[in-house]
């Protein structure tokens, strides 16, 4: 049965900011009693690197299946869950966002896609499989010794530099016929509504958030993705009731009211129109089988 609200899993308090672990098919089967397997969220970054075998993966109700070779980022607060895999290898890293750059993190936080799916060449994949293995043992080492958080902490950074770098690389591909203006009023506002979508639900909001007119932010986004701001904004805020009404057991109402709508009439009519089936109807049809 579907729960009240969906788990939020926290980094434990015993380990400083990161942790790292060797992953394989035989070590998920043997945890397959435990959170990883059923829907959940993190209050922290978690990316999957693998580098032989594959892992099913579903963020958000997309299966991603993670080939060799590849690495997954998985940004707080997504609904995710790991499903079967075949002869892994590779390795898991776990750590709170707060612990690398800032402005590393904000390529990731304002970029365009939500799903962070790297393909690396042969020379990326050893270069990751080096750092995971240098983070691994330093975090078996004694923590007492000089330095040695701050010996973590770099090393985390450095492998998330090159995580952005190499994620940067292939989403400038993308938009490279775009200006640079365009492009930075486009991430900053994804970037706003994924902040504010439950009291902020105009363009006009962001708008004046970001100190350009309406009309402005309004073209630029159409120019940029093709959609309307409107329409981004509603996706963001229907993303998270689709995420609530699969996997927990509140009402409709309940739903509306905790995504910022006092009417729930009228958020029924928007999320019928936004997402193409009426909550009830999804609610039924997307049975939560893994719960």
């Amino acid at each position: 049965m579907p729960k009240e609200n969906i788990p939020i899993y926290q980094l434990p308090m015993s380990i400083s900011g990161i942790a790292v672990f060797p992953m394989s098919s035989d070590l998920l089967v043997t945890h397959t009693h435990e959170e990883v397997v059923f829907p959940h969220r993190h209050d922290h970054y978690t990316c999957f690197f693998v580098e032989s075998g594959h892992m099913d993966f579903n963020i958000d109700f997309q299966d991603i299946d993670i080939c060799p070779s590849s690495l997954l980022l998985s940004f707080p607060g997504q609904v995710h869950y790991v499903g079967a895999s075949d002869g892994l290898a590779g390795w898991l890293v776990a750590f709170d966002g707060k612990f690398v750059d800032e402005s590393a993190r904000a390529v990731i936080e304002q970029s365009f896609t939500r799903i962070a799916l790297i393909h690396l060449d042969n020379i990326e994949k050893e270069w990751f499989r080096n750092i995971f293995k240098l983070l691994y043992s330093t975090l078996e080492e004694k923590k007492s010794e000089t330095f040695h958080h701050q010996l973590v902490q770099n090393l985390l950074n450095a492998f998330f530099y090159k995580v952005v770098n190499i994620f940067q690389q292939q989403e400038d591909k993308r938009i490279q016929e775009y200006t640079s203006r365009s492009v930075d009023i486009v991430k900053t506002f994804n970037q706003l509504v994924r902040k504010h979508y439950i009291e902020l639900k105009k363009p006009a909001d962001f708008a004046s958030k970001m100190n350009i007119t309406v009309s402005y932010l309004n073209d630029t986004i159409k120019a940029v993705t093709g959609f309307s701001s409107t329409y981004l904004i509603q996706q963001e805020i229907f993303r998270e009731a689709q995420r609530l009404l699969f996997y927990t057991s509140k009402s409709i109402k309940e739903i509306a009211f905790q995504l910022g709508y006092d009417d729930y009439k009228y958020f029924i009519r928007l999320f019928t129109k936004t997402v193409g089936t009426s909550p009830s109807n999804f609610r039924n049809s997307h049975k939560a089988v893994h719960l």
